[in-house]
């Protein structure tokens, strides 16, 4: 997932689950040796810190005890600077280690505060860990003795983040980010759904511009390009395109057209790992794929469709059933899961391909304008 929308604004991926799984380990790692020997309470800072803790204490692998405070300082997208108590801590803490888990700490106003909550307490001792740390902005002279990842002062959403309420439950981080400003599309069906009919029409109807993948390689080999004779070697030896050079050829013909209104990508992505290639690419320029629109047409349908279409095209593989089967379930086993990756992102439109050819436009049409 690429760039997503949280009530009016949008986000770009930005820490991924792996790296965020990675700095918690590191976190639990330092605090560990430090407190060899001691039975700490840990205590989170709520709402934003509940999947930091969960994560944090499933790792931490000796005693210890664990609570929650909870504060609040931030209203939309920026913090107001004034911290109230909501919840306190009832507890003994006299004679206790106290490790304080943070979600992110950016000003300080919620650092202070915890110092001031637990200053007569008389804790044994008072540590705090935070996830995320913006350095740029922390305007206090507090210690911090463990920080996870140092960012930059933008608002971040996901992993117990949120943005008026919305995006704790979110794997990764999301950064926001702008608008983007291009209808990206990818046409999607097995063959014979009537894709590229559809591509002619909708390019010129919505001012986009249409990216078969067919007819880039086909340019490509043919003006000999670098790329073109890369592919071209593959497949003269009977093998597939590795989806790094189909990709740089998808990136250089959008490159062409940097100042188009969208795209819309015909043929591409046919695997998860060329749609996620895809999303990074156009998350690099701000952008991401508006969604996936899937002409869905019966099988035996479709057969009828290509066989008939083989009478003319000149297509072999338009002439023998056992031939277009083959496709099919080519289709079904590796492309169809596409399905799968886009519908997760809320992006997967599903559109009856059965019809006139006006009347179809008109139900890809209802999507684009939604879109």
């Amino acid at each position: 997932m690429s760039i997503i929308k949280l009530h009016d604004k949008y986000f770009k991926s930005y820490i991924s689950a792996e790296k965020i799984n990675e700095a918690v380990q590191s976190l639990v790692n330092q605090v560990s040796n430090d407190l060899q020997g001691e039975k700490p309470l840990f205590i989170g800072i709520l709402n934003g810190s509940f999947m930091f803790v969960a994560d944090f204490v499933r790792k931490y692998n000796s005693d210890c005890e664990v609570s929650f405070v909870k504060l609040a300082s931030y209203e939309g997208t920026s913090s107001t600077g004034n911290i109230k108590q909501l919840v306190g801590v009832n507890e003994d803490l006299e004679g206790r280690t106290v490790v304080i888990l943070e979600d992110i700490i950016d000003t300080g106003n919620t650092l202070q505060e915890i110092y001031e909550i637990f200053k007569d307490k008389k804790v044994k001792q008072l540590k705090i860990a935070t996830l995320f740390f913006k350095p740029d902005v922390f305007k206090k002279e507090l210690p911090i003795d463990y920080i996870g990842l140092s960012i930059p002062d933008k608002f971040i959403v996901g992993y117990g983040l949120d943005y008026d309420g919305f995006g704790r439950n979110l794997e990764s981080i999301y950064q926001l980010t702008k608008e983007p400003t291009m209808k990206n599309i990818v046409l999607f069906g097995p063959p014979g759904a009537g894709k590229g009919t559809q591509a002619d029409v909708l390019k010129d109807k919505y001012n986009l511009i249409h990216i078969s993948t067919g007819d880039v390689f086909r340019y490509n080999i043919k003006n000999e390009t670098e790329l073109g004779m890369l592919a071209k070697t593959f497949m003269d030896g009977g093998n597939l395109v590795p989806d790094e050079v189909t990709i740089d050829m998808l990136k250089a013909e959008v490159e062409k057209n940097a100042d188009a209104n969208g795209f819309i990508f015909d043929g591409f992505p046919r695997t998860e790992s060329q749609a996620a290639a895809l999303d990074a690419f156009l998350e690099e320029k701000g952008q991401g794929i508006s969604g996936m629109v899937a002409l869905e047409v019966p099988e035996d349908l479709l057969v009828e469709r290509l066989l008939e279409r083989g009478k003319t095209s000149g297509r072999s593989d338009d002439q023998d059933e056992s031939k277009i089967r083959n496709r099919f379930n080519e289709y079904n086993t590796k492309t169809a899961i596409l399905k799968d990756y886009f519908a997760a992102q809320n992006k997967y439109f599903g559109i009856n391909g059965v019809g006139e050819i006006s009347e179809i436009t008109e139900r890809l049409s209802n999507v684009f304008d939604r879109l």
